[in-house]
């Protein structure tokens, strides 16, 4: 099973290619399905930087090829250990409206783009809906959330974000 953190085309671009070659199943929240469908990360997205948006056509799009549909959908606290993973779903959206983690029983929690740790721990600097993503951050701290595996950057302690706040 793969299991997709939000739509962006870095995280979900070889996506069809694995199920084809592996027969790996696709697993995503139904809120940026549209992502993965159109090749279209900004589907289901505020408007943002209008010259972003502009170029984002040419830049950001990815071919038919590589476009998908989801075998299952996924929401907040999917249970995962039918697909052989001692973890659950966490819906924390802020980043997209479909941004969801990855918590283990270990309290490791793989977060997509709500967080970065490419210099230091931190939200991530693009962000759909910052007040959205903050709540999302609240729901970590009571989650039991020990380190954190972003989409970019080093692993982190969750403790040492929160210590910054």
């Amino acid at each position: 099973m793969i299991v997709i953190t939000h739509g962006d085309f870095d995280h979900i671009g070889n996506a069809a290619y694995l199920r084809q070659k592996f027969g790996a199943k696709i697993a995503m929240h139904a809120d940026d399905v549209g992502m993965a469908e159109r090749g279209d990360m900004f589907w289901n997205r505020k408007k943002g930087n209008r010259l972003v948006r502009s170029l984002a056509p040419s830049l950001f799009r990815f071919g038919a090829a590589d476009r998908f549909q989801p075998d299952a959908i996924v929401a907040d606290g999917a249970d995962l250990t039918e697909y052989g993973c001692d973890a659950k779903v966490l819906s924390i959206p802020g980043h997209s409206k479909g941004s969801i983690g990855i918590l283990t029983s270990a309290g490791d929690l793989f977060c997509g783009d709500l967080l970065e740790n490419t210099k230091q721990p931190a939200i991530s600097t693009i962000m759909d809906d910052m007040p959205t993503a903050q709540v999302s951050i609240e729901k970590l701290e009571s989650n039991n959330v020990k380190t954190v595996y972003p989409g970019h950057g080093k692993p982190f302690p969750l403790k040492l974000l929160l210590q910054k706040r």
